[in-house]
This record gives structure tokens, sequence and C-alpha cells, in this order.
């Protein structure tokens, strides 16, 4: 066989996926079971849909975590979805190959941080006795509540993803634009298009496809809003702003030990998310576009 060193190559990271994603998915008949971790799945009583019913019976917790993940869903998708899209457009337009490369050298190290690094970066900047505030106290000036103040945590939280992955998500974008035929921006200039019109009508139709893409598959895991970062300031916010489904089922099956009810909560997640990503590749279908696969 031709490709045999590459196939054993890839036989650890397929592996891995086998073991923790798909026989991983077995573990979600603890949605239909009241578990216990001494007894163990093949012992612990089948209760049916018990653990979903109380999730959709009026469970003020479960409401307000479903409400805050959606809140946080939307602003990500207005906010931190196109951020990489308009900043690779910025990058592209820089006529210096080598201010680019050091522009993106720097724009990308915040990636490579932990949330835990990230999260105290900001608190040291933006604290009750952070750099902000420091400063205006010496100028006579009130310091602002913003790590502490629930009102602005909506917020705090969009800002803080866009300023650690807006920088690596423009390397699929750059990517894109280097193959767009240079031809058509020459075409456009004789024919009189502005750089507006030519990034209009030449660049954005080019980057079409893999924005479609990668905005279905951004749905498919939009109501996961990032569990580390959520669960390092619930302890600053409290848990009214902050509690998102993916803390609620923390909270709930490893703190709470309501196993059941946290297994249905994260196997209703998935199921929406794959819902959603069938929808959006199926509008993406009637609009033209492959879209993540072809039915």
């Amino acid at each position: 066989m031709r490709d045999r060193a590459v196939l054993l190559l890839a036989l650890p990271g397929i592996a891995v996926i086998v073991v923790f994603q798909y026989l991983a998915l077995g573990g979600n008949v603890i949605a239909f079971q009241d578990y216990q971790p001494y007894l163990g799945i093949g012992k612990s009583l089948w209760v049916g849909f018990e653990n979903f019913s109380i999730l959709f019976s009026g469970d003020p917790q479960f409401l307000n975590a479903l409400r805050n993940t959606l809140i946080l869903t939307v602003l990500q998708t207005v906010f931190v979805f196109p951020a990489p899209i308009v900043l690779a457009l910025l990058l592209n337009s820089l006529m210096s190959n080598r201010m680019r490369q050091v522009v993106q050298s720097v724009l990308y190290l915040p990636h490579f941080l932990s949330w835990v690094i990230v999260v105290a970066v900001f608190q040291q900047v933006l604290g009750g006795a952070g750099m902000v505030n420091n400063f205006l106290r010496a100028h006579g000036w009130q310091p602002i509540d913003i790590i502490g103040n629930s009102d602005a945590f909506y917020g705090l939280v969009t800002s803080q993803v866009v300023w650690k992955d807006t920088g690596w998500a423009t390397i699929l974008f750059l990517a894109v634009l280097a193959t767009i035929d240079r031809s058509l921006y020459e075409a456009s200039a004789v024919d009189g298009a502005s750089r507006w019109r030519q990034t209009w009508h030449v660049t954005l139709p080019g980057m079409r496809p893999i924005i479609v893409m990668l905005f279905i598959l951004k749905l498919g895991d939009s109501l996961s809003v990032g569990f580390e970062q959520l669960v390092l300031q619930q302890d600053a916010v409290g848990t009214g702003v902050s509690e998102v489904l993916d803390t609620y089922v923390y909270n709930q099956g490893i703190v709470g030990g309501y196993w059941g009810v946290a297994a249905a909560v994260g196997l209703v997640k998935g199921v929406l998310g794959l819902v959603l990503v069938l929808l959006a590749n199926r509008m993406a279908h009637a609009l033209g576009e492959e879209g993540v696969y072809r039915a």
C-alpha cells in the first residue's frame, strides 16, 4: 500500500478520536438512569425520561443557564465570528509582507495562553486593584467596577474571546485570500473599482465558501460558550449571569451528584447542536454553497 506509512502515523490520532469521541457516546445512557457511581451503569436504576422532565418542568437554575447560554451564543455569533474575517482583510491590505508577519505573530500569541492566564491578565488590567483603576485613582477619578460587575459580564466575556482567539482564527481566512486570482483585482481596477468595491465584489465572494463552512461548524458548537472561562469568573459575579449549560452540567453532576440530570442536559445540548448544523447546511445548499457535506 502506497500510503501505509502515513496511515500508521495517523493511527494514534484516530484511536484517540474513537475512544474519547465515539465510544464515549455510550455514556449518554446515564441520562435515562438514576446513575450512582458506586453502582455503575449496569446496576443503576432506569428512570426513563424523568431526568428530562425535571429540566423542562421550569427549573429556575436550568432556565437561567439556558438564557445565559443563548445570550452569549448570540453575542459570540455577532461579534466573535466576524472578527477574524475583518482582521484578515486588514492584514491582507498591509503592503509590506514583513510587517504583516510581525503583526500576525503578535496576534497569534494570546491563543496559546490558557484561560487561567487570560482571566488573570484581564483581572490585572481591569480589576479593582488593576492597572486601569489605579490610573483613575492616581488622577482623582472614581474606579470602575468591571470584573465584578454582573451588568458588564457579557461584554467582558465576549471581549476576552475576541482577544484570545481572533488572531489565530485568521489563519484560514488569510490562506483563502492568498488563493484568490490577482487578475480579478487588476481587471476590477481597470474598470474603475475602488478598494471597497474590490473587497465587496472580489474578496468576499472568494472567501464565501470557507465562511459558510466555518459558520455551519460554529453553529454546531454554538451552545458551548466557554466552560473554563466562565467557571474561573463565577465567584466574582455569581451564577446569575455566569451559569451556562456547560457549567450547569458541572455543578449538577460533578459538584451536586445529580449525574442523570447533568447527562440529560449534555445530551439535549448535543442534539440541538446537530439540528443547527443540519438546518444550516440545508440553507447553504439552498444558497448554492456546498456546505459541510452534500445530501
